[in-house]
């Protein structure tokens, strides 16, 4: 049995879909900046997990660097006050498996994501008291390896284990030599890695 000292989540994909959300956000950005909407789900899909930079230039490859970033920072404003006030889809059993193991292990988030993104998470689902720490590029910058090392370090954390459902959420739980629980129903697809079909497995995975 692993002895884990914290979980730490990724948040899309793997704590909630909030895709739709953010597609009506970023369309009505892109309106008040005189351009026609043109973004599908499909594109919100496939950025989940991407860093703003690039998440920008993947959109907006032909546009001045300086001029997509402050569209897509808009753009993240918008996304920010819809989803705290409505939120996304949470998964089945999240808020109930989320209450159950705040009781065994300190939880916390790591997320590619801009300042304001888990704050709503939090503000629109209630769930932020079954936290202790977050983290995120929009306060510190880092990518989430840096984050995920900044978090343990803050906590003194030795053996944690991280959750996600990207290959950049796999990727830095490597570089960061923590293991790795892959959220198989969510935005991405990963082999030779533990696999969890639904949130609600989470406990029983973390006992092997």
């Amino acid at each position: 049995m692993q002895c884990w000292d914290a979980v730490i989540f990724d948040l899309d994909g793997t704590l909630w879909n909030p895709a739709d959300g953010i597609l009506a956000a970023w369309n009505r950005g892109f309106a008040a900046h005189g351009l026609a909407p043109f973004i599908t789900k499909s594109h919100v899909e496939y950025w989940m997990g991407m860093l703003l930079p690039d998440i920008a230039a993947y959109i907006l490859p032909d546009m001045d660097k300086g001029e997509r970033l402050k569209l897509v920072m808009d753009c993240v404003q918008l996304e920010n006050e819809y989803l705290s006030r409505y939120g996304g889809i949470l998964y089945p059993g999240v808020p109930e498996v989320l209450k159950q193991l705040a009781d065994e292990y300190p939880l916390s988030i790591v997320s590619n994501c801009e300042d304001g993104y888990i704050e709503g998470f939090f503000a629109a689902h209630h769930l932020g008291e079954y936290f202790v720490d977050y983290e995120h590029p929009g306060r510190t910058g880092m990518d989430k390896a840096g984050n995920i090392r900044l978090i343990m370090d803050r906590n003194r954390w030795q053996h944690p284990v991280y959750i996600g459902d990207t290959e950049i959420d796999r990727d830095a739980a490597q570089a960061t030599g923590i293991p790795f629980i892959h959220a198989n129903y969510g935005f991405g697809k990963l082999d030779g890695v533990v696999q969890m079909n639904c949130f609600v497995e989470l406990p029983q995975l973390l006992q092997r």
